[in-house]
C-alpha cells in the first residue's frame, strides 16, 4: 500500500499558490504531519489527499488504499449516544452483529483509554475524549489510509497530551496516517512531515 504525492501544486482560481511541486510517497504503517500556519493549505492537502478534491497540477496515486477515514478537527456525534454506541457502529456497518462487535470495540476504547466513558453518552464527554473518541471509531473503519485535521487546535493542554499519546499509536495499526498540524508536539509523533509555507 502506498500513498504517492506527484509533483503536486493547488490554488484556488488564479490566486496565490497554497503549495506546488510536493512529491512524497508514504506506505503502509508511515505516519506524516502537515505544518504550517493557518492559511497555508494543511486542510485543503487533506482534502486533496481523500480524493475530495482535484490539485491544481500533479497527481496523488493511492496504491491499494482501501478507503479513507477523516477525523475532523471539532468532534461530531450523536449527543445522546454513548461512547460505546459511537465505536460499535463502523462494525455493525462491515456486518458484525452487536454481540461480535462489543468486544472488539470495548478493546479498542481501551487502547484510547476510553474504557472509563464506555456507558456516557457522546454529550458528556470532555473535548480530549471526544476527539480520541472519533480516532478510535475511525481505527475500526476498514479505511487504510487515515486523515486527522488539527486534532489539538481547540483542547486544553492536558486533553492535548492524551490525544498527542494516542496519535503515537495510529501508525502501529498498520494504516497510513496524515495529520494536518499546527502543534510541534504532534508533529513529533511523525515518522515524516511535509512543511507548507505562507501563501504570497
Amino acid at each position: 500500500m502506498r500513498l504517492i504525492l506527484d509533483g503536486l501544486g493547488h490554488r484556488f482560481g488564479e490566486g496565490a499558490w497554497l503549495f506546488t511541486r510536493l512529491a512524497v510517497e508514504l506506505q503502509c504503517g508511515e505516519s506524516c504531519a502537515v505544518t504550517g500556519p493557518s492559511g497555508s493549505g494543511k486542510s485543503t492537502l487533506l482534502s486533496i489527499l481523500a480524493g475530495w478534491q482535484a490539485p491544481t497540477t500533479g497527481q496523488v496515486r493511492r496504491e491499494d488504499v482501501t478507503g479513507v477515514s477523516w477525523v475532523a478537527q471539532n468532534p461530531f456525534g450523536v449527543p445522546g449516544r454513548t461512547t460505546l454506541d459511537h465505536v460499535v457502529l463502523p462494525l455493525l456497518a462491515r456486518g458484525l452483529t452487536r454481540k461480535d462487535a462489543e468486544p472488539r470495540a470495548r478493546d479498542t476504547l481501551g487502547r484510547f483509554r476510553l474504557l472509563p466513558v464506555a456507558d456516557l453518552p457522546f454529550g458528556h464527554l470532555s473535548g480530549g475524549e471526544a476527539q480520541r473518541l472519533m480516532l478510535a471509531r475511525a481505527v475500526l473503519t476498514t479505511a487504510t489510509l487515515l486523515l486527522v485535521d488539527e486534532p489539538t487546535a481547540q483542547l486544553d493542554p492536558h486533553s492535548a497530551a492524551t490525544v498527542i499519546e494516542t496519535l503515537s499509536q495510529l501508525a502501529d495499526t498498520g494504516r497510513i496516517v496524515v495529520i494536518a498540524t499546527h502543534d510541534p508536539r504532534v508533529a513529533a509523533t511523525c515518522a515524516r512531515s511535509i512543511t507548507l509555507g505562507v501563501p504570497a
